[in-house]
This record gives C-alpha cells, sequence and structure tokens, in this order.
C-alpha cells in the first residue's frame, strides 16, 4: 500500500464500510504507487514548528484510548530528521497517564490543529520515553526561553500521518493572532480622543 498512514488505518472492517457508503473507490487510489505520507516535507515541518499545542493518544493496559492535550511555545514539538519528532515533557498535572500507557504499547496519535486556517494534520507513530538524565537528548529537544519544568522529553518515529479536510473546523484565533486589532482600536481612540 502506498499511502502510509491509510495503511494503518484503513483495516477490512473500514474498507467494507467504505464500500458500503460508497467512498471506497476513491480511497482505494491511495493504495497505489511508492509509499509516501511516511515522510515529514517541508510543508509538515513548517505546519509542525509552527504550533503551539497538539493532541496525543495513547492506550491503555485495558484498550481504552486515552487523549491528551499538549502545549507549550512554538516549536516545541522539534523536527529531528524526515521520520521524527521529538518534545520536552513539561511537568503538568502529574496523573502520568500518557507516560504510563506508553510502558505498555508504544503506539501514538498525534493531532496538530490550525483553528485560524482551518487545517489539520494527523500523525501515527512509535514513542520513546527519554529520561531526563539523557541531557543531551533533552538539550536538543528543550526550549531554552520557556519556563515550563522538563521531566523528561518523547521521541516519535512516524509511521504515517495525513492531511484533514477543513470541514467543520471552526476558526478559532489567539490572543498573538488578534492583539493587533486590539492595538488598532486603542489607536484609533486615542487619535479620535485628540481631535
Amino acid at each position: 500500500m502506498a499511502h502510509k498512514y491509510t495503511e494503518l488505518m484503513f483495516t477490512d472492517n473500514i474498507k467494507n464500510i467504505q464500500e458500503r457508503e460508497g467512498s471506497r473507490k476513491s480511497y482505494a487510489r491511495f493504495e497505489e504507487g511508492e509509499d509516501y505520507h511516511h515522510l515529514i516535507g517541508p510543508k509538515e515541518a513548517e505546519f509542525i514548528s509552527d504550533r503551539d499545542s497538539f493532541y496525543m493518544a495513547s492506550v491503555s493496559e485495558t484498550g481504552w484510548p486515552y487523549v491528551q492535550h499538549r502545549g507549550g511555545p512554538k516549536g516545541f514539538m522539534k523536527i529531528i530528521d524526515e521520520g521524527t519528532i521529538g518534545f520536552s515533557d513539561f511537568r503538568g498535572n502529574k496523573q502520568y497517564i500518557s507516560l504510563g500507557n506508553f510502558q505498555n504499547d508504544n503506539r501514538v496519535s498525534l493531532f496538530f490543529m490550525d483553528y485560524k486556517n482551518k487545517r489539520r494534520l494527523k500523525m501515527s507513530g512509535r514513542i520513546s520515553v527519554v529520561d531526563e538524565n539523557e541531557s543531551s537528548i533533552i538539550e536538543k529537544l528543550s526550549t531554552p526561553d520557556y519556563r515550563g519544568h522538563v521531566e523528561r522529553a518523547f521521541i516519535i518515529t512516524i509511521e504515517g500521518f495525513d492531511w484533514n479536510c477543513p470541514q467543520h473546523i471552526a476558526p478559532r484565533y489567539t490572543e498573538e493572532d488578534i492583539q493587533p486589532l486590539f492595538d488598532r482600536i486603542s489607536e484609533l481612540e486615542n487619535s479620535e480622543a485628540k481631535t
């Protein structure tokens, strides 16, 4: 199969449903040709590097999926090479559910969102935990100006990814996105007060 993400996700049950619902023919095209969507290109690297958060899913020992939000400064997810990404794990609520799940099953799914531009990137891979004592790797994945306490790092070997359609993504904006509008309003109010 060519499209590595669909190879991971399109099981026989899913293909049967696609056939029944009329979408199988168009998705069957993804299975042709050379392998793709498993190596990060410039488009994916730029997209990932511009994110300040993502969602990460793991699988528990009881088989239940667990989804967690991960955040930090833009670019805290680092591109290591075309098949590997990694990030510092900042101290959070100390439940350690994802970390515990990865002890048993190293499969991970990531969801990178760009709400403003209605774009999303789904990615699946295998994760490994880097202990805080492995300082050279931790340093490579660090974000020096960020105040979050790094407990460890995670390195993810990418197995496949897929760009998702923008349908049903409600645009959302960050403070950084809207600050110029507030600045302009303030500027106009000040100039109006002077006249």
